[in-house]
């Protein structure tokens, strides 16, 4: 079996308002085939800096029922440790989802490269403060009328 990449992301609070939505769009590419979910964990730290780090993986737990569905085929990849030094790094008073998922659109592109003879040089994710710089770029540019 052939995995695509791994990835994981950390979706952070200022408070706990899970409402169901950000979970309905991850169901939406997870149904789609581009992701699939390999462990969900909420972390949180306190305004004193204390740290809590709870398992997504009580599908009776009512403050994630929205989840429910995504923990279906879940493996709980993430060490204690990974998962504490995630929580540290959160802001005092704030609480983050943390996805590890697999990019499954990728798969197939992996298999052809190694049928070939093809190996995966650099790969590397966009900090979200430099997408924010661009796009803020490419909109004044947008503003600007053409001469």
């Amino acid at each position: 079996m052939t995995l695509g990449p791994l990835e994981y992301l950390v979706i952070g609070f200022k408070e706990d308002r899970f409402d169901g939505s950000i979970a309905k769009e991850i169901e939406k590419i997870v149904a789609a085939g581009i992701i699939k979910i390999v462990d969900i964990v909420f972390v949180a730290k306190s305004e004193v800096g204390a740290t809590t780090v709870v398992e997504i993986d009580n599908k009776a737990d009512p403050r994630f029922e929205s989840f429910t569905r995504l923990l279906r085929d879940t493996k709980a990849l993430f060490t204690p440790e990974d998962l504490e030094r995630l929580a540290d790094s959160l802001p005092p008073g704030t609480a983050g989802l943390v996805l590890l998922f697999e990019h499954r659109w990728a798969e197939d592109i992996k298999e052809a490269m190694a049928k070939r003879g093809g190996f995966l040089v650099a790969r590397s994710v966009i900090p979200p403060e430099v997408l924010e710089d661009l796009s803020a770029e490419l909109e004044s540019r947008e503003a600007v009328p053409a001469g």
